[in-house]
């Protein structure tokens, strides 16, 4: 694959040749902030201004006003880690055999011999950190010993600072982990296997007996407070670093099961629980464009606000959908599948002056592209097998070409056999059903597949009566100019497309 790296000169791109940017206030040689807010389930209809109407997101519709809405963007997996891992190397999780999420015994995913985002930033002078859901695993002896300093880990990847959730805020470990430790941690205090944890329990909260002991560390973790101590971690780093160019992967909990938004919250949407998280997100988001205007630098920096992969049907995302909230919009599938519900993800870039405000655009493009935009940003000279799989989506994010830069992009959902390729508006699937979770019944955490169709009433040529039809073909192939919603299965029509 031709890997779109560095802007030509030519286009005329470069930091100081943006309107207006040398006329504003900015951080040391120019180089602005940048902001990477990774939303965790979000998917593409999850936001009034990708066209929800049964919550409200003043904030991040301000952002879309204020920028530019991507309504071709993907995530590089349907899955949250594989997904993360892609935008952290800018290489398909799939070429590393990253299929599903990772749970507390797996180690850390990505070799540190490889160029990150963090480190594309750190060579370029910024100052680097993670807050949030990590989700990549730490140390290298399978299985992870939590009673042990989490070496290595973000900070052998780039990251300056990291605190966060490590694994998910479903799964244990239920703590905080700061660099290389577990915050509240003492060695009299240990991790226990086997033993419950004390911690809350809220529904699609899991593995509660899976680990327990350290107390301490435990009794930290507040369900609840948990999209708030994050927000409020991101917003003291922000103030800590504004002084000079500064690199912020910001990767919420919201909207990740169990659905916990702060008190305040709960009710206040009309979408159930799986809507209050949105609306705790979207008042997250608020405080963080707060802090920008406060301290200075909102005109100086690049936010870019995604998420990792689509909407679940879970319990959660359930009863969401029987309220009427379609938290896909009108697209097939849901996270985990090959459908575009399971990757097709918001995605919003600001930078005042430099981003036409509220223009939207209809390039291609993954979140494996990142790092390479990343580089071209700062100047950084990506190496030979840096970012494989990343195009240069700068262009796309401050220009108003209409050229598809990437022709194609390579969607790896949860199973391998439903490897997906893009090619143009044409989107192949080498297998039958989205590929994802297998539940049969309406209320089960699993729900998935034709199975969804009880529920969701959409249309597919394959599914009949909520299972794939017998005759069905063998594999799929959707135009999606014309069929956006994946409603026909042209496999059998277009041979030669197949084969191609």
């Amino acid at each position: 694959m031709k890997v779109n790296r560095i802007i030509p000169v030519s286009i005329g791109l470069s930091l100081m040749s943006l309107p207006g940017l040398a006329k504003e206030k900015t951080t040391e040689n120019g180089k602005p902030n940048v902001i990477i807010l990774n939303v965790d389930d979000l998917g593409y209809g999850d936001i009034g201004c990708y066209g929800a109407t049964k919550v409200k997101t003043p904030n991040i519709d301000r952002l879309a006003q204020e920028g530019r809405s991507f309504m071709d963007a993907h995530s590089s997996s349907a899955v949250s880690s594989p997904s993360r891992y892609g935008l952290i190397t800018g290489e398909y999780p799939c070429r590393k055999g990253m299929w599903a999420p990772i749970f507390m015994n797996e180690v850390l995913q990505v070799d540190t011999a490889r160029t990150t985002i963090a480190d594309v930033m750190k060579h370029a002078g910024y100052s680097t950190a993670i807050i949030g859901k990590w989700h990549l695993g730490f140390q290298t002896e399978k299985p992870m010993d939590w009673n042990k300093k989490l070496y290595p880990g973000p900070l052998e990847l780039g990251f300056d600072y990291y605190f966060g959730v490590p694994i998910l805020n479903s799964h244990p470990p239920f703590v905080y982990v700061e660099n290389h430790h577990v915050v509240g941690y003492t060695p009299d205090d240990p991790f226990v296997r086997g033993k419950k944890a004390e911690t809350e329990e809220f529904d699609e909260k899991f593995g509660l007996k899976d680990i327990g002991g350290a107390v301490a560390a435990h009794k930290l973790y507040k369900d609840r407070e948990v999209g708030t101590t994050l927000k409020e971690k991101a917003v003291q780093w922000i103030k800590d670093h504004k002084n000079a160019p500064f690199f912020l992967y910001y990767a919420t909990t919201n909207i990740h099961h169990p659905f916990t938004p702060a008190e305040r919250f709960v009710g206040t949407s009309q979408a159930g629980r799986y809507g209050d998280s949105i609306h705790e997100l979207d008042w997250i988001v608020g405080e963080i464009m707060k802090t920008l205007e406060e301290e200075g630098l909102a005109d100086n920096t690049l936010f870019i606000f995604t998420s990792d992969n689509g909407a679940m049907m879970n319990r959660g995302g359930q009863d969401a959908w029987k309220a009427g909230h379609h938290m896909n919009g009108k697209l097939l599938g849901f996270k985990f599948e090959a459908w575009e519900g399971g990757h097709r993800i918001p995605m919003i870039a600001r930078w005042p002056g430099k981003i036409p405000a509220g223009s939207t655009s209809d390039m291609l493009m993954s979140n494996v592209d990142l790092l390479a935009t990343m580089a071209a940003l700062t100047g950084y000279e990506l190496k030979e097998n840096d970012g494989p799989d990343s195009f240069n989506m700068l262009p796309a994010i401050t220009g108003n070409s209409k050229k598809q830069i990437r022709d194609h992009i390579i969607i790896c959902p949860s199973h391998k056999s439903h490897l997906s390729i893009r090619k143009d508006n044409w989107v192949y699937i080498p297998a039958q059903n989205g590929g994802g979770f297998g539940g049969k019944k309406i209320g089960t955490h699993t729900f998935g597949g034709a199975a969804v169709f009880q529920l969701t009433h959409q249309v597919n040529s394959d599914i009949e009566n909520a299972k794939v039809k017998p005759d069905a073909p063998q594999g799929q192939l959707y135009n999606l100019e014309k069929d956006p919603y994946q409603t026909t299965n042209l496999y059998n029509k277009y041979p030669k497309m197949v084969k191609k």
